[in-house]
């Protein structure tokens, strides 16, 4: 029998065999590069080199070298913090929770988003470390017996809750992506011709042998594990929200933030994802399994989760107003229309205003449009951290310790060094492991695949 309605579009187009998939799915590992692709790892390598550089420079100099100043003592690092923490919650949100929920459209995507997660959630490690200014006392954020007395961390302090949770976000997330993986592993182990190759793969796959009892387990262990990562993308957002939330400063002592951050979080995730499945699919020629249909699923995602954050925004405003707390309603207004009105509005504009071109199919379904739109709405997204963080601050209680912040070089290039870092993360690994999960499209192939589903007759059966 055949279950599936015949009104759903194919997930895998052409007419796929098995060993078409495992083909095209080994393809990119056992051929060169194509030339798309050096070019854009020698432009992710030159940023990432340069970004290095400034960090050096900033480690060596001290922090001083960035554009802070006496009131506004977070900035650019912190924005760039958050924002790697929320792109990256998009990878754990698309397997761990479609897989909970049994859609199989996240089949052919939940490969690289969860790469994507475990690369962004490196670059916003690095943040909190270069922040501190001096890098080998990191140590010191960790709760450890030592011999100088008292000097257990301050369990109070919402950066320390940061630390647990990215460490356990990491950790988990990496199972999550590694477990996956290891049939794949075994495929490329068995179709490896170099010894030095096979030998690594063999490593890598943990003697896989796809017995039937291993894949009972394998699925058993996905769950298990999906179950674990799904609180775990709700709470390391909000934990991250209450670095502001707990604070007493007008914009950011709101209780709204812990939502507000994970939908924007999952918003702005998505929308990497989308860069990069798009850039997937060109470079290796991979639109047989990431369709239009794949991408069409991720923009109506993208088009609600920034509707919620519109609808976070007014609700700041309104409450705000409706306070009467004069200084909370000047932090609001300072925000629209004070000197940084066009960061506000440039927010504004990418997140609440963009999105909404999602409601018309034939632009969600193009494909120039949507990446046009997954690159505006992380620019408003970084947006939206600046604004929150720099525009609360600079404008105090007493207007004599007002006062502007701008990024130094140093800031920049640190910023777009992480960038690069994150593609190089991304390009090596899809040239190195299968970028999609080619076990798991076999299990759709019979019910989802295009060719099966034309040789259906119409009452379902073959």
């Amino acid at each position: 029998m055949h279950y599936e309605s015949k009104v759903r579009e194919p997930l895998i187009l052409g007419d796929k065999s098995y060993t078409d998939i495992t083909n095209d799915v080994a393809r990119p590992i056992e051929t060169k590069a194509p030339r798309l692709w050096w070019i854009a790892f020698s432009i992710a390598l030159t940023m990432m080199l340069w970004g290095f550089g400034c960090i050096a420079y900033t480690i060596g100099t001290g922090i001083g070298v960035w554009g802070l100043n006496k009131t506004v003592g977070w900035a650019w690092d912190i924005t760039n913090f958050v924002w790697w923490v929320g792109i990256g919650h998009a990878g754990t949100l698309i397997s761990a929770v479609l897989l909970l929920f049994r859609q199989k459209w996240r089949m052919a995507i939940n490969r690289s988003a969860e790469a994507m997660t475990i690369f962004s959630v490196i670059q916003a490690g690095l943040f909190p470390l270069i922040h501190m200014g001096r890098l080998w006392l990191a140590y010191w954020v960790f709760p450890f017996p030592n011999q100088y007395g008292s000097l257990w961390v301050n369990f109070n302090s919402p950066l320390l809750w940061d630390v647990f949770a990215i460490s356990t976000y990491l950790t988990v997330s990496t199972v999550f992506w590694y477990t996956g993986l290891i049939p794949d592993f075994a495929m490329i182990r068995d179709r490896a011709i170099n010894p030095l190759q096979k030998h690594i793969y063999r490593i890598l796959s943990f003697g896989w042998g796809g017995k039937a009892k291993a894949w009972q387990r394998f699925e058993e262990v996905s769950l298990v594990l999906a179950g674990l990562a799904t609180p775990l993308v709700l709470s390391v957002h909000t934990i991250v929200s209450m670095d502001f939330a707990t604070s007493v400063i007008p914009g950011w002592h709101t209780t709204i933030f812990p939502p507000y951050f994970v939908a924007g979080a999952i918003f702005s995730g998505f929308a990497m994802v989308q860069t990069l499945l798009l850039i997937v699919r060109k470079i290796f020629k991979m639109e047989d399994y990431i369709t239009i249909q794949h991408i069409e699923m991720m923009n109506i995602v993208i088009m609600v989760t920034g509707s919620i954050v519109g609808v976070a925004y007014i609700t700041e405003l309104f409450i705000a107003w409706y306070s009467g707390v004069e200084y909370e309603q000047y932090a609001f207004l300072n925000r629209a229309t004070g000197p940084y009105w066009w960061a506000y509005w440039s927010m504004m504009t990418c997140n609440v205003f963009s999105p909404q071109f999602m409601w018309i199919k034939r632009l969600r379904t193009n494909l120039i449009f949507t990446f046009l739109i997954s690159i505006v709405v992380n620019i408003g997204m970084w947006f939206e951290r600046f604004v929150i963080i720099v525009t609360s601050l600079h404008r105090d209680y007493l207007p004599s310790s007002w006062a502007m912040f701008s990024p130094t070089f140093v800031d920049i290039g640190i910023f777009l060094g992480t960038i690069g870092f994150f593609f190089v993360l991304f390009l090596l690994y899809a040239r190195t492991f299968p970028v999609i999960a080619q076990a798991e499209l076999k299990t759709i192939l019979k019910s989802s695949g295009d060719s099966q589903k034309q040789h259906h007759d119409p009452n379902g059966t073959h």
